[in-house]
């Protein structure tokens, strides 16, 4: 009788407990983004500034032009590809802080190889580029990877490192091989690259905008790393690994690989999005380009609870923050400091509710067991 009834109500139970852990996934960081805005919001009032109206230029000057609109998809299209590497190697347990450099990479490879093939035919070379930047990033990935699975080295670290390196490397190359040639007759010495060839360059999907067909990339890419993740035998032991590398290894999976490859695919993707920047925005590799994407893609995926299709919002939101936060300075006057504090209080709220998330499912799991067992 009592397994009669014990099976009866574990199903209930565990659906019930599914939607409440789902709400709180949810609710956790929408809470966090929240909190932030209404801190933010006092620093408004002590510079005498309306919140009201800084927060309403906000929303206008993300979404309520068809350029504020179109602006903050070009911004949430490399956060969607970044983010996407992210959910990768967290799923995996490890924590990838090298996106910026990766970027740096993916774009570098992408803008030597269009320059040593502007010959080629469009339909083969622009695909290739975006090859190279997955090629570049990986690289850049793959190093601190395999220190980590070989020896055991702390990712954090070594992908800050790697940031480093990366960024020196550009600025080498800028000011040297890879420098404008029109610039250096100039005599302007611009640390920037030779225009890529016409036929990279991604299709502008709107006249007079910088909306270009990256998007579609990156809709297409968070589609393919949900099914890689829940749909292949991989992407399990990938997840499996970031559960529990205990028990994953007790049952034949090889953690150290998975780790090594999730943060190798993690690099691919943030390559990927710094060729797509480049190809799609500024049409040559230019310093700063990748514009705080690295470490604000970690915090999407955060918020879009390091699921690929929860990090489409994610992106959105944080492009349109992005957007809205330069219309809202011009709007109610406000230093650039300000608006770079309302950004990193965000940042720290939502990174800071995923310890939150964490805690209250562990709870909410242990009340299912306990519940289960009587």
């Amino acid at each position: 009788m009592f397994g009669t009834a014990l099976a009866t109500s574990l199903p209930v139970s565990l659906t019930r407990h599914d939607w409440k852990e789902s709400g709180i996934r949810f609710l956790v960081p929408v809470t966090g983004v929240a909190a932030a805005l209404i801190v933010s919001a006092l620093f408004l009032l002590l510079l005498q500034a309306n919140p009201l109206a800084a927060y309403g230029a906000m929303l206008r000057g993300a979404l309520g032009t068809t350029f504020g609109l179109t602006q903050t998809l070009v911004k949430a299209t490399p956060l969607l590809l970044v983010g996407l590497g992210i959910c990768i190697a967290f799923r995996a347990s490890c924590i990838n802080i090298g996106g910026r450099g990766q970027m740096i990479s993916g774009a570098l490879l992408a803008a030597w190889f269009s320059l040593q093939a502007s010959h080629w035919p469009g339909w083969l070379l622009t695909p290739s580029l975006v090859v190279m930047g997955f090629a570049g990033g990986a690289v850049w990935g793959f190093v601190p990877g395999v220190l980590k699975a070989r020896y055991n080295v702390n990712e954090i670290l070594t992908t800050v490192m790697m940031n480093s390196i990366a960024l020196q490397l550009m600025n080498f190359l800028l000011q040297g091989p890879l420098m404008d040639p029109a610039g250096i007759e100039a005599g302007t010495f611009l640390m920037q690259s030779a225009r890529l060839p016409e036929q990279t360059r991604l299709v502008r999907l709107i006249p007079r905008t910088l909306l270009h067909s990256g998007i579609f990339l990156a809709l297409i890419m968070a589609v393919v790393v949900f099914f890689f993740l829940w749909r292949t035998t991989v992407g399990y032991r990938i997840r499996a690994t970031g559960l529990n590398p205990n028990a994953s290894r007790y049952s034949g999976i090889a953690v150290p690989f998975h780790q090594a490859l999730s943060l190798t695919l993690a690099g691919g993707f943030a390559g990927m999005a710094g060729a797509v920047e480049v190809m799609g925005v500024h049409y040559r590799l230019i310093e700063g380009f990748t514009s705080g994407y690295g470490f604000t893609g970690i915090v999407a995926a955060l918020l879009g609870w390091l699921h690929p299709l929860g990090l489409i919002p994610a992106s959105m939101f944080f492009g349109a923050l992005l957007v809205g936060a330069d219309t809202m300075q011009r709007a109610v006057q406000v230093p650039s400091a300000l608006v770079s504090a309302i950004l990193g209080l965000v940042v720290l709220f939502v990174s800071g509710s995923a310890v939150w998330t964490r805690r209250w499912i562990e709870k909410a799991r242990a009340g299912v067991r306990v519940e289960a067992a009587e």
